[in-house]
């Protein structure tokens, strides 16, 4: 995998999966000829995407898919990332499979000189990807997009401890019926849900839900946040069921660190 800040894509992003990413990881009515949308569990679940609609067959024939167990690490000297983040988290939308935070303009993250715009963070639980084969009660990602469309997420894992109080801001305006959304009282900053230590692991990935579009820069970071378990029930009582893909098989993909 390159080293450079940004990732080489053969294919571009369409302009609806841009648009999936700008308002959510995905709408409760999806947008297929068939007017299928995809779930967590039963006959539309992960093992099913791939059958919904043709565009999601990255989720069946994938090679570098999304979530990972990461393990088997490669050292390399990755560059710190520059996490250009202000007050930002202006709306929350319950779109059905997530709790979604959306960002204002402005706010960047840099990766070796390569810049890419804040979106939205958004929650699964339990997590996604597991690091060296340990799940966590709930991941975050950060999406970002650059000026020509390539991904880039920055995921950060929760385990339970104490008290997050940025994530009880957030938590105390979360619509609980599905396709809601809601202005939060005040904006919020995403810094409040960062590890101190800003250490991360690096792969080439996808989208985790449909269409699993590949060519997405993943950084996980290496220290979890803390949150109670309190934090981590009113999440999975508002979603009724686990939000999380399995993990993906790694295949020739190196996992720096």
């Amino acid at each position: 995998m390159p080293l450079s800040g940004e990732i080489p894509l053969k294919t571009k992003l369409s302009l609806l999966t841009l648009t999936i990413l700008a308002t959510g990881c995905a709408t409760t009515t999806q947008h297929t000829s068939h007017n299928k949308h995809w779930s967590y569990t039963g006959h539309e679940g992960p093992e099913y995407w791939g059958a919904l609609d043709p565009k999601n067959s990255a989720c069946d024939k994938g090679v570098n898919q999304s979530p990972i167990n990461l393990t088997g690490f490669i050292e390399s000297d990755l560059s710190p990332l520059k996490l250009e983040y202000s007050l930002g988290g202006h709306e929350i939308l319950n779109n059905g499979h997530t709790i979604q935070v959306n960002y204002q303009a402005g706010n960047k993250l840099g990766v070796n000189g390569h810049f890419y715009e804040l979106k939205q963070f958004h929650f699964h639980s339990p997590s996604e990807n597991h690091i060296n084969g340990k799940s966590y009660p709930m991941e975050m990602h950060l999406v970002h997009a650059d000026t020509e469309g390539n991904l880039a997420v920055v995921a950060v894992v929760f385990e339970e401890g104490s008290r997050n109080e940025t994530l009880k801001e957030i938590w105390n305006t979360m619509p609980e019926v599905a396709g809601n959304k809601r202005v939060l009282p005040s904006i919020v900053s995403v810094n409040g849900l960062l590890p101190s230590n800003r250490d991360y692991y690096r792969f080439n990935g996808s989208l985790t839900t449909p269409p699993c579009t590949e060519g997405v820069l993943w950084l996980v970071m290496k220290q979890p946040v803390t949150i109670t378990k309190e934090q981590i029930n009113q999440f999975t009582g508002v979603m009724y069921q686990p939000n999380n893909r399995p993990v993906q098989s790694i295949n020739a993909r190196p996992v720096l660190k």
